[in-house]
């Protein structure tokens, strides 16, 4: 069974465990830390206690952390907007995990934020995975911005997946 649930002090043991692998950090932004330590941990689980509203959850499966999925709400003239990214402990892919996560968040954020008109993810066109679930759950690939990121030092393309509400 997989659930959406908020960070709590007992992920510390096993966060750095499933995030500090260099498969991941390849398929995210540089701000995810790598290696990922327990200090690291601590401070991400700190940071999300008490958060209202609360926007980023551990992926649970069967009782035990497999992951990480947020919604960054956007502000000003964006605010209509909302980005989701997530990523899954390697021990969990290919198990349609990211897909029910990604089903599950979007499903929570429609109906807790009424002012919300678009979803969207950004996306690495290596991560092959990640497109799959995200076009699983009815989002479309709406643009491929060439040479927009730089990973590993290396300047490349990135994609953006949308969903609309109105299309939900």
């Amino acid at each position: 069974m997989i659930i959406l649930r908020p960070w709590h002090y007992g992920d510390v043991n096993d966060l750095p465990t499933l995030a500090s692998n260099r498969k991941i950090w390849d398929q995210v932004r540089d701000v995810f830390p790598h290696p990922y330590t327990r200090k690291n941990a601590e401070e991400w689980v700190f940071l999300q206690q008490g958060k209202k509203p609360a926007t980023n959850f551990a992926i649970e499966v069967d009782g035990k952390l497999a992951g990480g999925i947020g919604l960054l709400l956007k502000e000003d003239i964006y605010r209509c907007s909302a980005e989701i990214g997530y990523w899954i402990g390697e021990p969990y892919w290919g198990k349609g995990i990211a897909t029910e996560a990604i089903r599950l968040l979007v499903d929570a954020a429609w109906r807790e934020f009424p002012q919300l008109v678009r979803i969207y993810a950004e996306v690495f066109p290596t991560n092959t995975a990640s497109c799959r679930a995200l076009e699983k759950n009815g989002f479309h690939l709406e643009v491929i911005r060439k040479n927009a990121v730089i990973k590993n030092g290396i300047v490349g393309d990135d994609m953006v997946w949308v969903m609309l509400r109105s299309e939900n």
